[in-house]
């Protein structure tokens, strides 16, 4: 597990540029800044410029990290509702922040990314929580992502059409 402001802190003070090569790493990045954005409270454009100034990117990727942490900041409370809905057993404020910031992000992909199969977010969103979350997050994230998707292909319209059904 990683120590997320650790890794931040040192981030900050690094000189040399920071490069985002991969989608994997546009999610990694939204979710720090999603995270600081909550920890701190601070206005989203501030945490943003702090924290993405020195990266580098290619231009599809700073577009897609910056898409997701604009959305899922702004749909946090959908988000956070069909968390409460999904998460049998759990209030919202005892669900780890780190896990509810990759469970909003993963949320977001569901609902406004239509590209992205749901397979490959909940996958994501898996790996992101075994990497800088808990032992147990992986497991916990998948569950209430399932849950999520289960109760959308069972008719309760949570999620938006697309064109291939999740397998």
């Amino acid at each position: 597990m990683v120590d997320l402001r650790l890794e931040i802190k040192r981030k900050k003070v690094a000189t040399d540029p920071i490069y985002m090569k991969s989608r994997r790493e546009a999610r990694e990045w939204a979710m720090k800044v999603l995270y600081a954005r909550e920890l701190t409270g601070d206005p989203l454009d501030e945490v943003i410029e702090h924290l993405l100034s020195s990266l580098s990117a290619d231009e599809s990727h700073l577009k897609f990290c910056l898409e997701l942490i604009r959305q899922a900041d702004a749909d946090h409370q959908k988000s956070d509702e069909l968390i409460r809905n999904c998460a049998e057993k759990w209030e919202l404020e005892r669900i780890a922040t780190l896990d509810r910031v990759i469970l909003r992000m993963a949320i977001c992909e569901l609902l406004h990314f239509a590209d992205i199969p749901p397979k490959v977010t909940i996958n994501e969103a898996i790996e992101i929580a075994k990497k800088y979350s808990t032992e147990k997050s992986d497991k916990f994230i998948n569950g209430i992502l399932d849950n999520v998707l289960h109760q959308s292909l069972k008719g309760l319209d949570m999620l938006p059409q697309r064109g291939n059904k999740p397998a």
